[in-house]
């Protein structure tokens, strides 16, 4: 290889290192992300989205992202009256990206596993422990409320933000499922006793009434029947309800017609 060549490979070969050597220079932060700023592996801060300068082989960083994040635990407890309950807990947060570095000098990025977890956990079986298995069912949202009120203020410590917390239905043991059956069938059949013997008395009443109604009634046609003349009356009425037919068995008296001879 001749002089003039190997100088063009040595520039050519500089070019490129000092392209490389640039560029590595710069890195990018993506919006709704941070990077935390190492200088010989100590945190040095935090930088926001946007175009960054850094040397190489001095300073280093890492993207971490700041956006909403989800995340979901089981979590078991007991009740007030000793009753065991299964339950998960699923939130949405996001790191505080002004204090992140806070947060990672103190428990890293992991911080599901680190500070979410077991804080739902601690904070599930504290509030479990005020309320009876039934106050579960019928308080679900006071429950939701203290439970969410005590990992907003436990996961702040972190430098965690709590967005949004939703809680699934309570499990219990299959005794107590039984026993919550059986408890709303009883009440369900009282509740259909209670109506039917309402449904009882009202009908009594009624038949008391129509038979009140009715012996009235024979009062008062048993009065006028005596105010009009006793049997003149029933005579009366007969004959207005008379059809105008005649009887067919020979020799019978023509009805209501009087034989006897006058005097």
């Amino acid at each position: 290889m001749n002089a003039p060549n190997s100088k063009f490979l040595f520039a050519g070969a500089a070019v490129v290192l000092l392209v490389l050597f640039l560029n590595s220079c710069f890195y990018t932060v993506a919006s709704g992300q941070r990077a935390i700023v190492f200088r010989f592996g100590q945190t040095q801060g935090v930088v926001a989205d946007g175009l960054h300068f850094r040397l190489p082989l001095i300073s280093s960083y890492r993207i971490v992202d700041v956006r909403t994040q989800k995340a979901h635990s089981p979590a078991n407890a007991g009740t007030r009256d000793l009753q065991t309950v299964e339950t998960e807990v699923a939130l949405n947060y996001h790191l505080d990206g002004d204090r992140l570095a806070d947060t990672f000098a103190r428990v890293g990025l992991d911080v599901e596993n680190k500070v979410i977890d077991p804080r739902i956990q601690e904070i599930v079986k504290a509030v479990v422990a005020r309320f009876s298995a039934e106050e579960l069912l019928t308080k679900r949202e006071d429950v939701k409320e203290e439970i969410a009120g005590g990992l907003r203020t436990s996961l702040a410590a972190y430098n965690i933000v709590l967005e949004d917390i939703q809680i699934t239905n309570f499990s219990f043991s299959h005794s107590f499922d039984a026993a919550i059956e059986a408890k709303q069938t009883a009440e369900q059949n009282a509740l259909k006793a209670k109506n039917d013997l309402e449904r009882i008395k009202v009908e009594a009443q009624q038949k008391i009434a129509l038979a009140e109604a009715e012996a009235e009634t024979i009062k008062i046609q048993a009065q006028a029947i005596k105010e009009q003349g006793g049997a003149a009356y029933v005579q009366l009425k007969a004959i207005e309800k008379w059809n105008g037919q005649l009887p067919q068995v020979s020799g019978s008296a023509t009805p209501f017609i009087n034989l006897t001879p006058a005097p």
